[in-house]
């Protein structure tokens, strides 16, 4: 090392550490831990206008969405895709009848989806989705994007049960 590269470096900011990582952050390639079961993270939807990102997740051969929302404190949801079929987006119901249980409405919006990696839709365009949930707290997601729905069953995790292990 010469001379001037040991006064610069005497003279240099030290670099700012690292941020840790969130849940909110994580990308794909990253590993996390949800409910006891380690996923890779395959791919990430952000809508816009909202402190939310869906995380496409793989475990093996299985696939699951992990939601995530920061209010007042991080929010989680975990998601299946399941089968099911709507017509249009503008009929769309209030309630929703599915394996003798009923889901209401709890939640209404759209925006511009970003994605990045594998998710079930392509990058750019315009998203709707509905949430809905049942009286025993089980949890429906419907989504729109490009003539094309999306259905996940789920429900919520526990902020404990969450956590990144590697993130890029």
């Amino acid at each position: 090392m010469g001379l001037w590269k040991r006064i610069g470096n005497l003279f240099s900011k030290p670099e700012a550490p690292k941020a840790p990582a969130s849940m909110l952050t994580l990308s794909p390639g990253d590993i996390c831990e949800v409910s006891l079961v380690t996923y890779e993270v395959t791919g990430r939807t952000k809508t816009s206008g909202r402190n939310a990102v869906v995380l496409t997740l793989r475990d093996g051969s299985r696939i699951a969405y992990l939601y995530i929302e920061e209010r007042e404190e991080l929010q989680y949801r975990l998601y299946h895709p399941i089968d099911g079929r709507l017509d249009s987006p503008s009929e769309v119901p209030a309630t929703l009848e599915l394996d003798d249980r009923t889901f209401y409405l709890e939640e209404e919006y759209e925006g511009y989806a970003a994605v990045t990696g594998q998710t079930p839709y392509m990058n750019g365009g315009e998203q709707h989705v509905w949430q809905y949930q049942s009286d025993d707290s089980r949890l429906l997601r419907v989504e729109w994007q490009n003539g094309r729905f999306m259905l996940y069953e789920g429900e919520s995790i526990l902020s404990a049960d969450v956590r990144v292990i590697r993130a890029s």
